[in-house]
This record gives C-alpha cells, structure tokens and sequence, in this order.
C-alpha cells in the first residue's frame, strides 16, 4: 500500500459487474444503501454480455435465419444460389448488440446513484479492498461477484488456440474447425461455426455430449450435429496439437477403440470449462471459507463465513447461470437492506441453444434415478403437434417429470423450437407448487408449441388426447 493512498467509505461493495454484481448494485441502491461498484473490465456487463451468452445468441440467431432461407424451398421459396454471409457486417452487428446493453447497464448503475471504480480489486482485510491505481474502499458489507474464466489450456496446448473469447469474436471463418469440449458452449459454437460455412469436427472424452443433460434430449440434437458436422468422436481425447506445414495444426487424437488418428484444422477451439474467479482477489487476506474448486461457501442468504460478505453467481455452488446470479444479487442485497430473502428456489432452468434447442429446469430423470426417487415421467412428441407441423420442426418433445402420488411437478424438459422461451412455464410451475392437474386444466392457446406443455402433463396423467394412452402393464 502506497501512503497517502485514498481511502472512501461505502456501505456496500460489490466486486464484479457481470448479471449478478450490477443487479445487485441496482437493487441495493434502490433499498436506500451507499454503493460503491468495482469492475475490472472498461465496461460493465461481464463475461455473459460481453464475450458470451449475448454475443453467441446473436451469432447463432444469424445461423437460424441462414439455415431457414436455406429450407424455404420445401415450402415453396426459392432464393438463387446459397445464402451469403459478410462477415465484416455480422461482426459489427454483433458488436452494435453488446454496446447497446452495455451501455444501457452503464446507464442503469449511473441513474442509481452507484459509485463506479474500474480496476482490479483485492481484500486486504474483512472489511476493506484495494484497487489498483484508486486506493481502498472500506466497507461494511461487500458482495463477491467476480465471476469466472476460461479453464486455462493444458500442457502441451502451447499453440495460439482459440478459445470461446475468440469464437464469438469471428476472427474469420475458417474452412475446417475442431471443437475440443462437447459441453453446451462447445456445441453451441459448433452449430455456430457449421452455419457460417466450416467443416467442424468435435472430440469429447466423456462417451456423451452434454454429459450432464438427459440423453433422451441430447440424442435429438445429435441427430442434427451429425447431419452439420464432419465428424463427431465421443469417449475419445486429443493427445497433441502440433503446427501443421503451413497455417494450420496436425492433431492426434485417441478414439474410443483405443487407435490413434492425426488429423489436420485449420482452427482448433478448445473449450473445456471455466474456473472461478476466487484465486485472485485476496481472500487469503480474509476469513472467507473456500470449498471444493475454488467455490466460496456461502448459505441461503448468500452469506459466507465472515457475515459481512456475501458471494454471488460463478463463485458459488450450483450452475454456473447468469440467471442465476441474478437472483442472488437480488437476494443479497435484500439481506443486507435487512429485508426477509433467502434463495430457495426451487428450480433453476438451464438452457442449449443448440438446433434444437434443449432446456430442463427442476430434477431430471438422470438425478431421479441416481438419487432414488421414484417419479412418473410423460412424453409428448412434436410429430402430434399442430404448430409444430405447420413450422416443419417435429424433432424432439416435451416431458414433464412428477411426483407419482402427489401428482405434483417436479421437473421440465424440451428439446425442440422455442425450448428456451417455454421453460419458463415449466419453472413456474415448479416454484408454484403446481400439480399435473393445474397444468392440464390451465387453457393454452391453439395452436401454439407451449400446448406441448399441457401435452405431456396430460400424458403424464394417463389421459392423453393427441396421441394414443400407454399400454397398461
């Protein structure tokens, strides 16, 4: 520490300014509290905004639109020759996107009376932080909301790789890409990719892709990757990336059989998760108890060991979802303004923007089982759904997973258009408290997809009426 150095006072610190570090700002300020808001970054918004979920989704929204052009003429468009793509005009689109949300989030904190500090923090103590270059901030409560970062590439990875900082960036569009990860941001930048014009081939150890979602869902959107990509080699691993002879890479890659294959990209993505942001903020100089992977504890308040600082988002247990920290920084912020407000809800959707899309929200078969519930699941398929049909996007469908006794709805899941808008019902209903019943007799409106909803429920009752019943046992 410099002598001298400034120090100023504030009630509340909140370190990061991603969805869950600017809302809690915003919310905490509308509660009456001095704020004081640190982001590293020249802008506000965090890596989802900025180099994420907003960009990617602009990304994959211009896929979606080429690949319609591309099917009009099975119902009667035609268009000469195939869809163009200027890349010069996608980037600055994708760009005019992000600086008009970073802008309005900047403009939000700025209305609020939040005091911004850009520049990279770190505790000195359980209740004061240093920023670099802007002295210290002495506060009474601070609100961790640091986010987290690309997993740094592995041994042997010393080559100038692209990571999903560089694919939504589209540094260019290169004629063949291997995907390393077959997580959701590496399928999403893979169906990406496929869409602008690459050959894309995608390796992932783990024998599934989305090893974390219902394979019954998943199967569906690999049915569409096989058709987009090159290739895709489940349950096997790259070994080594070397320069190829000109400006590309040679890749060895171990298959599922054990056999070894070199093959040459002109691009490889590597995307392997991220880490949270904990490392490297100074917590050793506070009494903040770290868990598991870097994750800071913290109860249904938010709160961590020291009861002054409160952790949101990417740092903590759970899916690491902007939505998520949303609701945390809501929740803390509450908390500390001594307001009555826990996290406790119940479901927390999660979605793919895959082609289709996949999303889930509340327990899934995959965790019934490995935990032993019995639940009773129903299914309706998108083949006997009228909107559906008249769209031309019939792969996939609807399961709402229940309480067999009860009859009360304990999870969501679609694989189909619209997945990401119509999860929404499903986690409502959940946090509800809703019945099959409730869903069933819940009028929708025809014909639309989220009729699929009441769909299933239906079929999860036994009493389907666009599809035939189950056989009885």
């Amino acid at each position: 520490m410099v002598i001298g150095e400034l120090t100023q006072e504030t009630d509340v610190v909140v370190i990061g300014g991603g969805p869950g570090g600017y809302v809690a700002a915003i919310r905490a300020a509308d509660l009456g509290l001095d704020v004081t808001l640190i982001e590293e970054r020249e802008k506000l918004g965090g890596v989802c905004l900025i180099e994420g979920c907003i960009p990617s989704k602009t990304l994959i929204h211009t896929v979606e639109l080429a690949n319609a052009m591309r099917e009009g003429e099975k119902i009667g468009l035609s268009f000469k020759g195939d869809v163009q793509i200027d890349i010069e005009k996608l980037r600055a689109y994708t760009q005019e996107v992000v600086d008009s949300l970073t802008g309005g989030v900047k403009t939000l904190v700025e209305k609020r009376g939040v005091d911004v500090i850009h520049g990279r923090a770190t505790f000195t103590s359980n209740n004061k932080v240093h920023i670099e270059g802007a002295g210290n901030v002495e506060f009474k409560y601070a609100i961790i909301a640091t986010g987290s970062r690309i997993n740094e590439l592995p041994t042997g990875y010393d080559l100038p790789l692209w990571t999903s900082y560089h694919g939504v960036n589209i540094p260019e569009i290169p004629k063949s890409l291997l995907v390393v990860g077959g997580g959701y941001i590496g399928l999403e930048l893979g169906f990406v990719y496929a869409g602008l014009g690459s050959k894309v081939t995608m390796v992932e150890f783990m024998p599934n892709l989305l090893a974390g979602a219902d394979q019954d869902l998943v199967k569906v959107v690999v049915k569409h990757a096989e058709k987009r990509f090159e290739r895709i080699m489940t349950g096997s691993k790259v070994q080594e990336v070397k320069q190829g002879k000109g400006d590309n890479y040679d890749v060895t890659v171990e298959t599922a059989d054990g056999k070894t294959e070199t093959l040459n990209f002109d691009r490889v993505l590597v995307s392997i998760g991220r880490k949270p942001n904990t490392d490297n903020i100074g917590l050793e100089h506070t009494d903040v108890e770290v868990g598991d992977r870097g994750l800071i504890v913290v109860n249904e308040e938010g709160r961590t060991s020291v009861k002054n600082i409160f952790a949101i988002g990417d740092v903590t247990p759970g899916p690491a979802l902007a939505h998520k920290a949303s609701r945390e920084g809501k929740v803390v912020a509450e908390v500390i303004a001594k307001h009555p407000a826990a996290f406790d809800n119940r479901a927390i959707p999660a979605v793919v923007f895959t082609d289709p899309e996949i999303s889930w929200t509340g327990i899934t078969e995959r965790e019934a089982k490995e935990k032993g519930i019995t639940v009773n699941v129903g299914r309706f398929p998108l083949s006997a759904l009228g909107r559906a049909k008249s769209l031309g996007q019939t792969d996939g469908f609807v399961k709402v997973i229940s309480d067999p006794e009860t009859h009360l709805i304990l999870g969501v899941a679609i694989v189909g258009p619209s997945a990401s808008e119509l999860i929404a019902e499903g986690t409502l209903a959940i946090e509800m408290g809703a019945t099959l019943e409730d869903l069933m007799s819940t009028i929708h409106p025809h014909p639309t997809l989220s009729e699929s909803l009441m769909e299933a429920a239906e079929v999860a009752a036994g009493e389907p009426v666009h599809i035939l019943p189950r056989k009885k046992k």
